[in-house]
């Protein structure tokens, strides 16, 4: 078994120093490559020293700037430090080196939407779907822009793309559902939060939402039986307080219509 063999059994056994020990001596024996940097780099990290795990990714990307797994494991380390100028940078950097890497070109994107720099984000996801139509997770990140961006109708239009690919998700149905309920469309907007409840019955954020446009329609059964389903479930007190108090002003009400 060679050095590098030793090196990668005890990065998988997670001993990243002795990992990061071997790799250092294969490298100061004169094998110094691309993937034994970024390994370097990946055992620096889990030992939690982030300036020689982001110095040996550099050198890893020098060595060879068309791996794309250098490129991901440094925009993570660059994700986690909330340090999207440079993740940007390099990621662009990497788009350029491999555009046919679609996974670089969504890092790119989702850097731009933590960064708020959302035209960007919708021109880079939009590139990638040309040539992956199919790529539901870019249609659910191109919604979430859309959305941030007050284009309620192309938001929905990109999380009902999602489903086609991915359904029955509480998550999807919960966001197309505040997507149609934000343009006005609210009866489509209470088909897709009563969905989410129908996918998972204990989705608490939708419950409360559909009681809140039963409400808004004037169906004060529907509205106080989605109350009470919401809270009875594990939320904050002073949230059940504020639930039970609105479910006696409805009852109120409708004892006050009779």
């Amino acid at each position: 078994m060679t050095k590098t063999d030793e090196a990668l059994e005890a990065f998988k056994k997670q001993d990243y120093k002795t990992a990061l020990d071997l790799f250092s001596s294969v490298v100061e024996k004169g094998e110094d490559t691309a993937e034994i940097r970024n390994n370097i780099g990946l055992c620096y990290y889990n030992l939690g020293n982030i300036e020689k795990a982001e110095d040996n990714f550099l050198k890893a990307i020098k060595l060879n700037p068309k791996l794309p797994q250098i490129y991901i494991n440094l925009a993570d380390l660059y994700y986690k430090a909330h340090d999207f100028d440079n993740g940007i940078q390099l990621l662009s950097q990497g788009v350029y080196e491999m555009p046919d890497e679609m996974v670089i070109a969504h890092y790119l994107a989702r850097f731009y939407m933590e960064d708020a720099r959302l035209d960007l984000a919708i021109d880079e996801l939009e590139k990638i779907l040309e040539k992956q139509p199919e790529n539901y997770d870019a249609y659910y990140d191109l919604g979430k822009v859309h959305f941030e961006l007050g284009n309620y109708a192309l938001a929905a239009e990109n999380f009902e793309n999602v489903l086609e690919f991915k359904d029955n998700n509480e998550w999807i149905y919960y966001y197309l559902g505040q997507a149609y309920e934000a343009n006005d469309e609210v009866d489509k907007a209470l088909s897709n939060f009563l969905k989410a409840i129908a996918v998972n019955d204990e989705f608490a954020p939708a419950y409360k939402k559909a009681a809140i446009l039963f409400l808004a329609r004037g169906d004060y059964d529907d509205a106080i039986e989605y109350f009470e389903s919401y809270a009875d479930m594990n939320i904050p007190d002073e949230e059940k307080q504020n639930i039970q108090n609105l479910i006696d002003r409805i009852k109120k009400k409708q004892e006050n219509d009779k």
